[in-house]
């Protein structure tokens, strides 16, 4: 018996454990494995391969069963009550692609709404695919304002991982010269149409510190020989990113990370494998492995490795920290400060402004450009001339002009002939303009452990405590007031600005539940995204991060990550794991 148990043990252990799919987790397992690493990745979902397990990227919209995709009222309510109440789309082109709320339940104590993926790739096959640098002016913010802790690193040490990332990936973007905003290497931007180019022209004039350009994207507008030899191309302007890109145009994990590391050899992907909890060695203070349990069976099998990045998403991650107890760790893996869980942010949205175009009826576009205009954060630059008494930090919009088409129909009045007729022909312009505001790190926003309420497998869930507030709320009010007065300043016509409503997780982009820090006593993870007190386990998801900063994420999450593995692969190199 003595002799199958080590052979067991043999034949589970790696040099390294990934554990997610996603933009970090497949980052993480391209880099292990191209620098040598047997690594396996433990993803608690299906297999998705690229291309072939993509079932409606080319389905035609009269195919649909229902009528613009969109599922009956029953459906939504029954299985999907959290992102039904989001507004987004959750339709039947992309369901596969997102959790059953019914079969994954969470508690709020105050709303939150969570919106996840289990399968292999994650969220990095439905992300917005929007690609930002944080500056110095991120990294420098908390410990100048005194707000939460002072992050251990600065831009000048991520710059070079960016860099790297964003050569690997693919970014299309324009290069603009702002210190709050740095510029990337990219790939020729995406172009604006006629109405955003004389918006920009007229916004620009009118409030000179106002800039407006393309977004920055994860789209390939001209591939790289190592993109193409990936199986990737350009971006065919479909628009229909959510349902998988069978060009591989955009960047996900199935379409690049997992197939450069798949392409090395040292590559194992195991789906179906929920992580529950982090094996610890209390005499060396090291993890030695994970324990997971079969999806179908519920069979738990352990696993063992050297190197453990945890990349499940910020809170995810957090669950496997705080639901791995052991008398070192009695309130959570790595938890002495007590802020695992501690410290959640997103970026606020749901307001803004938009506005009809007069004019320009003889112009249109061509294709569905998966992208649209960004307005960099220009409050609070460390200026007097940009400087707001009422809230800290800022905000950036994005959004775009289009043309009105056919599908305004559901919304108007008519029939017969002459309406039929009037709708073969395309609206007026409409511009519209959405903020994305920063969030500020509040210990008291959290997420628990719940012991007393289960999920199908008969493990403990979540329970959120999570609000924005009276920053947040000051911020909001002039997001919409800004958005407004560019449009009047251009000229457009019935501008509505307001406020739809903002539950934090709306944005997608949750963050902070292990935070990076100088001191172990009030934060998870180094400089490094080494946990404190347990060095040869990375975190280099939406947990790590240390505040928020009002721009997308997910490319520092993929810096960090580069940085951690080429941190890992040397301390492992030198006996420190």
């Amino acid at each position: 018996m003595a002799n199958l148990n080590a052979r067991a043990r043999k034949e589970n252990t790696y040099d390294a454990i990934v554990v997610g799919s996603g933009i970090t987790g497949g980052y993480a397992a391209k880099e292990l494995t191209e620098k040598g690493l047997k690594t396996l990745v433990l993803e608690r979902g299906p297999m998705v391969r690229h291309i072939e397990d993509y079932p409606t990227a080319q389905t035609p919209p009269w195919e649909a069963k229902y009528p613009r995709g969109k599922l009956p009222p029953a459906e939504m309510k029954a299985h999907y009550p959290v992102q039904g109440r989001t507004g987004y789309a959750v339709t039947e082109y992309s369901k596969h692609f997102f959790v059953k709320d019914d079969e994954n339940p969470y508690t709020e104590d105050k709303p939150f709404d969570w919106i996840r993926g289990h399968h292999v790739g994650g969220r990095s096959l439905t992300w917005g695919r929007q690609t930002y640098r944080h500056s110095d002016l991120d990294f420098e913010a908390n410990a100048k304002q005194g707000v939460g802790v002072d992050w251990p690193i600065r831009y000048a040490d991520l710059a070079p991982w960016y860099d790297k990332v964003e050569r690997f990936i693919g970014v299309s973007g324009q290069t603009e010269g702002l210190p709050q905003l740095p510029d990337g290497q990219f790939q020729p931007p995406m172009e604006m149409n006629c109405v955003e180019k004389d918006f920009k022209k007229a916004t620009e004039a009118r409030f000179p510190e106002r800039k407006i350009t393309i977004g920055r994207c994860a789209h390939l507008t001209a591939p790289t020989e190592e993109q193409l030899a990936l199986g990737r191309g350009k971006c065919q302007n479909r628009n229909l990113c959510v349902r998988g890109c069978p060009f591989g145009a955009y960047f996900s994990s199935n379409a690049a990370t997992l197939v450069a590391a798949e392409r090395t050899g040292n590559l194992k992907i195991r789906p179906g494998s929920i992580v529950t909890s982090l094996i610890l060695d209390p005499k060396k203070k090291r993890a030695t492995g994970v324990r997971v349990m079969d999806e179908a069976t519920g069979q738990e099998t352990e696993f063992y490795a050297e190197v453990i990045f945890l990349c499940a998403s910020a809170l995810s991650t957090a669950w496997i920290m705080l639901n791995s107890t052991s008398a070192q760790f009695p309130n959570g893996f790595g938890n002495g400060s007590d802020q695992l869980g501690r410290n959640v942010m997103d970026h606020h949205l749901g307001v803004g402004a938009q506005a009809e175009v007069p004019g320009y009826l003889d112009m249109y576009y061509s294709g569905r450009r998966p992208n649209g205009i960004y307005i960099p954060r220009f409050r609070n630059l460390g200026d007097k001339a940009t400087a707001r008494t009422d809230y800290m930090r800022g905000f950036g919009y994005q959004g775009g002009a289009a043309r009105q088409s056919w599908d305004r129909a559901l919304t108007g009045g008519g029939l017969g002939a002459d309406r039929k007729a009037a709708l073969s022909q395309p609206g007026p312009w409409v511009v519209r303009l959405g903020g994305f505001g920063e969030i500020l790190p509040y210990a008291d926003n959290r997420v628990t452990l719940n012991k007393a309420k289960l999920d199908k497998y008969g493990l403990p869930t979540l329970t959120f405590n999570v609000s924005i507030r009276e920053n947040e709320k000051a911020m909001r009010k002039d997001m919409a007031a800004a958005a407004a007065e560019m449009l009047e300043a251009s000229g457009f016509k019935k501008i509505m600005a307001g406020d739809t409503g903002y539950s934090p997780g709306l944005g997608i982009h949750e963050m902070g539940t292990a935070r990076m820090g100088r001191d172990p006593k009030t934060s998870v993870l180094n400089a490094h995204n080494q946990v404190h007190e347990c060095k040869n386990v990375y975190v280099t998801d939406g947990a790590a991060m240390t505040s928020a900063a009002c721009v997308n994420p997910s490319l520092t999450y993929m810096a960090l990550t580069a940085r951690a593995c080429a941190h890992a692969v040397e301390a492992k190199a030198r006996g420190e794991l």
